[in-house]
């Protein structure tokens, strides 16, 4: 048997918490960048010292310090929202990788703290500065205040996330394009008598018909770039068995 991809192994030692102050937007393209030689291997405050070794250990490289340019080992934390203050946004909802936090528009909003991973995204987008960032674990940093459980259960609902969304645009990608063709087979159907009248019709064809190129061109390009199965809805009933196994898990042992 192969062994596993490098990135696969690097990613499984990283604690998910999708926080991007390694300087990659989740944990599996900082993964896929250190595979590769692209970025050093401590640029993961969360994981800090220990995780470090643990990348280390991997690479069979020399155990480095933490570059601090992408943050401090600290004990972690988790959001909480002041309902009093929140004025029901959703911009911590959209912030939140992890989907840790509940709420719908113009409604108070919650954080989930068993599900949070103290990444601190959705505290820059509020705006009326209702989320602290509390410590849960003082005493406690890296891995000794975080669990290999935890960090599956985190990367397990971003993937799950990841994966609605993109099911998401395409729904509403294909809304979009059924009513771009609905509005083009209108304007054919309009009746043009004089010169001015079809020249007008004519620039409308042509405004939607680039859209409409433009809506194709983008799709095949995502189609491209994508990384992941197309079978959208098996990944997301996948990704939600491995959410409930997990979860069943951290009900026993929620630190």
């Amino acid at each position: 048997m192969s062994p596993r991809p490098l990135a696969d192994q690097i990613e499984d030692l990283l604690p998910q918490t999708q926080c991007t102050k390694c300087g990659f937007p989740a944990c599996r393209p900082y993964a896929e960048a250190v595979a590769a030689g692209e970025a050093e291997y401590n640029r993961c405050p969360p994981g800090g010292a220990q995780g470090i070794a643990r990348l280390a250990a991997l690479l069979g490289k020399p155990v480095i310090p933490l570059n601090l340019v992408n943050g401090i080992e600290k004990p972690r934390a988790v959001a909480v929202i002041d309902e009093e203050i929140c004025i029901g946004c959703t911009l911590c909802i959209q912030a939140c990788p992890v989907d840790a936090i509940v709420g719908a528009a113009k409604q108070m909003h919650a954080v989930l703290p068993q599900l949070c991973t103290g990444c601190d995204l959705c505290v820059a987008p509020c705006p009326v500065d209702c989320i602290s960032m509390i410590e849960v674990t003082p005493g406690r940093t890296g891995w000794n205040a975080w669990s290999q459980e935890q960090a599956d259960a985190a990367r397990l609902r971003h993937d799950f996330r990841t994966a609605r969304l993109r099911r998401e645009k395409v729904e509403n990608d294909a809304r979009l394009a059924a009513k771009a063709a609905a509005k083009l087979k209108a304007v054919e159907a309009e009746a043009a008598e004089s010169p001015e009248e079809r020249a007008a019709q004519e620039r409308k064809k042509a405004i939607i018909q680039a859209a409409m190129e433009r809506a194709r061109l983008q799709k095949e390009q995502q189609a491209a770039q994508a990384a992941g199965p197309t079978g959208m809805p098996d990944v997301a009933r996948s990704v939600r068995r491995g959410i409930e196994e997990v979860d069943g898990k951290l009900k026993q042992d929620p630190q």
